[in-house]
């Protein structure tokens, strides 16, 4: 007898900036790696953007949507 699959959905991170004159942009998406969810938090979410975008993102402006792909 065959064991039945199981689908494990990605978990992803779409991350969108406020421009400053009233505009959301999405600018990535990054996909969730750590199989521990007690190390994913907002701050280390924010801090791998920085890291993959760029130190000149301003995270006052940022916010992201987890979603699953």
């Amino acid at each position: 007898m065959l064991k039945e699959k199981r689908r494990k959905d990605l978990v992803a991170y779409q991350f969108h900036c406020h421009d400053g004159a009233g505009e959301y942009h999405l600018i990535g998406v990054l996909p969730e790696r750590r199989g521990d969810p007690v190390r994913i938090t907002r701050d280390s979410v924010v801090n791998w953007a920085k890291d993959v975008i760029g130190d000149t993102l301003d995270t006052n402006s940022l916010y992201f949507i987890q979603i699953e792909v």
